[in-house]
């Protein structure tokens, strides 16, 4: 049993993960080891205090090295659902179960309903993990969003088992390559029975699959946690960055505007302490 389950290497997750190691409290930290795409793609940033004018390359590179000096190494698996208990947290990422007392979720800003149909669907034909139930759809025909490179060996797996893959691609530059594998433009709905039987396109056509394989780098905090309070897409927090579920924190862009470092930073550093409080009063 973890004392904290962190979801998400941006600033904010990077934060709370430094503060947290720093009072040597128990810490499962799940995302990518490169940290956060956001900040790695931009060009100059000039409002980070005491840093001066810096490259989103070379401050992304300088958060993996504080990570890697306190001993904090991310898991790179994706948590595709948490569960509530009696005290604490019970989290799936990749088939595999672990358990926190408390939770902070710092997930970048996530679609809070994604595709249409993708919610209802989840388990019945819609999932987020291929090599967890790819073996499932051995033979037939699936679609696949893929929403970064990072996850590109796990269509390559999915088109590996498939008769027939049908991929999009929120990105330009994507590099899978299989002989069984179709492009398509972007899925408007996830349609079907009692489990998925089509996708839908932007274009009007309507391609029949047997499942939708979401590949993100993040799931929507609505499908992660049924009963968190949402505001759109944010997620709803009070000054202690505290959700409406006991033991469950939130920080970054996750909980609203502005989308900021600097924001994100302090609100990591808030949600630490607030769970620093937490975990005294819960002892």
């Amino acid at each position: 049993m973890y004392d904290v389950a962190i979801i998400g290497t941006g600033p904010a997750g990077l934060s709370a993960a430094l503060t947290l190691q720093l009072h040597e409290k128990s810490i499962i930290w799940f995302g990518s080891p490169d940290m956060s795409p956001k900040v790695e793609k931009s060009e100059k940033i000039a409002n980070y205090p005491g840093v001066g004018l810096i490259s989103g390359e070379e401050l992304n590179r300088r958060f993996r090295e504080h990570a890697a000096q306190l001993a904090l190494t991310p898991v790179d698996r994706m948590v595709t659902t948490i569960m509530p208990a009696q005290g604490h947290f019970s989290l799936l990422a990749d088939n595999e179960l672990y358990e926190s007392k408390t939770l902070l979720l710092t997930t970048g800003v996530v679609s809070a309903n994604g595709i249409p149909g993708e919610a209802e669907y989840l388990g019945r034909g819609v999932s987020y993990c291929a090599t967890c139930d790819g073996f499932l759809y051995k033979g037939k025909t699936i679609a696949v969003f893929c929403g970064s490179k990072r996850y590109e060996h796990e269509v390559a797996y999915l088109a590996g088992l498939a008769e027939k893959v049908f991929l999009f691609t929120s990105y330009k530059d994507s590099d899978v390559t299989a002989e069984n594998i179709q492009r398509v433009g972007p899925i408007r709905e996830v349609k079907g029975g009692m489990k998925v039987k089509s996708i839908l396109l932007a274009d009007g056509t309507e391609m029949p699959v047997s499942a939708l394989f979401c590949l993100r780098n993040a799931v929507a905090p609505s499908t992660l946690l049924a009963d968190i309070r949402l505001d759109g897409p944010h997620i709803v927090v009070n000054r202690q960055q505290e959700t409406n579920l006991p033991g469950c924190y939130a920080a970054g862009d996750c909980t609203g505007r502005p989308y900021q470092l600097t924001k994100a930073v302090g609100e990591g550093n808030v949600a630490a302490h607030a769970i620093l409080d937490y975990l005294s009063e819960h002892a």
